[in-house]
């Protein structure tokens, strides 16, 4: 789910009930105060340049029904998140009250989080859909609330592709190989395949090509890196690279990078997310670009998914009032949607697909839904396993012997 979903940065504000306090750094100048039922403390990554104007919208309009209700709101990049999250959960006192990551399971298995049931009213956990819901979940006790979900497809160059020669789009690894060479060969700076192993998000990337070898990362409640299906995908994301038809350096892109890159008309072929369309409107119109299935190695159609998640921090329990009141005020279907059109995901709740029905976004990426595998966030291992795929992948790239790079992220997750 990023990311990711994440795929996927800025600072964010602190709102209070009438007043706005405005800082760049920590939960701000007036930190949440962990003692106050009624304060609450929330932290959450940057998806996009609109973040933290959405949220800023949310927190306001919720904070003008609820004005004895503070939400003191501190974004990261995904780049930081993570290390964020581990210095703040040294301590009950900076622990967020609220928390929007990929990962929840450690948290869960732990005895820090709250159960679903007691966030958010029911009528929000019924209208999540099932697959989600029970992504979310650990021994049929939900955790967490899925935030959005996001899939990978294939965005290509379709002016590329006309002076390349090359017909349609690839369906296998050894036809995106050979038309990468093709648009590679046509010189000028041009890049045939964007390939982000950075530590971005790397896991990412991986997955799409472990996914199209028949791999998987879990088995039951075992997490499985080291396989010979997820051999064979890293071998093949080793090939390309070795190929001399990606950008640069892939081993030190990142996800990002290469967007941007292909945006700008200098990538011929990458894997987008949802948030890639609204992206290419905004920062370059004019590009011609179609999208198609993600190749995989026999053609067959499989795709990684990502969703997102919210999940609160019990501490003491003082705080679960106040925490129900502002994720069931989140979810409400108009709220939510308004909040999964502005950051062109797709929505998880049955409410918020009927309200986005006509939009592009689910248009385009929800029928990739039923071809998509998850990461299994319901494993309490996921979340190391995770951080050395983001640390690891991208040595491939640079002549590391990919049974080996997973041998060493199979450990970290043992």
């Amino acid at each position: 789910m990023k990311r990711p979903l994440r795929g996927a940065l800025s600072s964010f504000a602190l709102l209070t009930g009438l007043a706005l306090a405005v800082s760049s750094c920590g939960f701000g100048g007036s930190k949440s105060d962990d003692a106050d039922p009624n304060s609450l403390s929330f932290l959450a990554p940057v998806y996009s340049d609109g973040t933290k104007s959405e949220w800023d919208k949310i927190i306001s309009d919720f904070q003008k029904q609820n004005p004895d209700i503070k939400v003191n709101l501190q974004t990261e990049s995904w780049d930081s998140i993570n290390d964020v999250v581990r210095t703040k959960l040294q301590s009950d006192s900076t622990t967020p009250d609220i928390l929007n990551i990929d990962a929840y399971s450690s948290f869960a298995t732990d005895g820090k989080l709250y159960p679903a049931t007691d966030i958010v009213e029911q009528s929000v956990l019924t209208d999540i859909q099932p697959g989600f819901a029970k992504n979310a979940s650990i021994n049929e006790t939900q955790w967490a609330l899925p935030l959005f979900a996001s899939t990978r497809t294939l965005f290509f160059n379709t002016d590329l592709f006309t002076r390349a020669g090359i017909d349609a789009p690839p369906k296998t690894w050894a036809e995106l190989t050979d038309d990468a060479k093709k648009i590679q060969a046509l010189g000028g700076g041009v890049s045939g395949y964007g390939l982000p192993l950075g530590s971005e998000e790397a896991q990412g990337e991986t997955s799409i090509w472990t996914f199209g070898a028949g791999g998987n990362w879990s088995d039951g409640d075992k997490i499985t890196i080291d396989t010979p299906q997820n051999r064979e995908g890293v071998q093949a994301m080793k090939a390309l690279a070795e190929s001399g038809a990606t950008q640069a350096n892939p081993g030190a892109t990142n996800r990002a990078d290469v967007i941007n890159a292909f945006i700008q008309g200098k990538i011929g072929m990458i894997e987008g997310l949802p948030p890639t369309i609204g992206q290419i409107a905004q920062k370059n119109p004019g590009l011609k670009y179609a999208t198609a299935p993600s190749p995989t190695k026999t053609g067959e159609h499989v795709t990684l998914g990502v969703a997102d998640h919210l999940m609160a921090f019990k501490k003491d329990g003082k705080k679960q009032a106040a925490i129900k009141k502002f994720l069931t005020y989140f979810y409400s279907p108009q709220v939510y949607a308004g909040f999964v059109k502005a950051e062109h995901f797709i929505p998880i709740t049955n409410s918020g697909a009927q309200a986005l029905a006509e939009d592009p976004v689910t248009k385009a990426f929800g029928a990739t839904l039923p071809a998509a595998r998850f990461y299994p966030s319901n494993n309490p291992k996921w979340g190391a396993a995770q951080g050395a795929i983001r640390q690891q992948m991208g040595t491939v790239a640079q002549g590391a012997d990919p049974g080996a790079v997973l041998g060493k992220i199979q450990q970290a997750a043992s």
